[in-house]
């Protein structure tokens, strides 16, 4: 691999996956409790860091796989976040995809998830990061 070296600071990009499934007409979405700081157990979007030899489509099928063991989930681009301070980590960039799945779809947490959960639209728990704002925008753009 190519070593990079740079005179300046420069941000990590991560992906952040919204699943949905709707159960008898009442929407839910797939949250993980996070197993680590930062907002260890805390819930929120499957995801994280593109490592540097993938795609973002590779980085949020292989986040979702290992934090929730869901594959073959066709995942969407739906908005990029940049905001300075959205990760306490440092300056990170979030590129967040969306999918829709059955409603019998069922997670096991894996990797640097806790565990998984299946949360109504409605009815979200506290959320780390950004994720209230990221699953507020998507929800309002997907007529659910």
């Amino acid at each position: 691999m190519t070593k990079y070296s740079y005179n300046y600071p420069r941000p990590a990009v991560t992906v952040d996956i919204i699943v949905l499934r709707d159960v008898c007409a009442n929407p839910e979405i797939l949250l993980i409790q996070r197993l680590n700081p930062p907002f260890q157990d805390e819930w929120a979007l499957p995801g994280g860091f593109v490592d540097m030899d993938e795609t973002l489509e590779q980085a949020a099928d292989r986040e979702l796989a290992e934090e929730t063991g869901l594959v073959d989930i066709i995942l969407s681009q739906f908005k990029t976040y940049s905001v300075v301070d959205r990760d306490p980590r440092g300056r990170t960039i979030s590129v967040v995809f969306i999918g829709i799945t059955k409603a019998e779809t069922k997670a096991k947490a894996g990797d640097d998830a806790k565990n998984t959960q299946w949360f109504s639209i409605n009815r979200l728990p506290m959320l780390a990061f950004d994720h209230e704002k990221i699953i507020g925008e998507a929800i309002g753009q997907s007529n659910l």
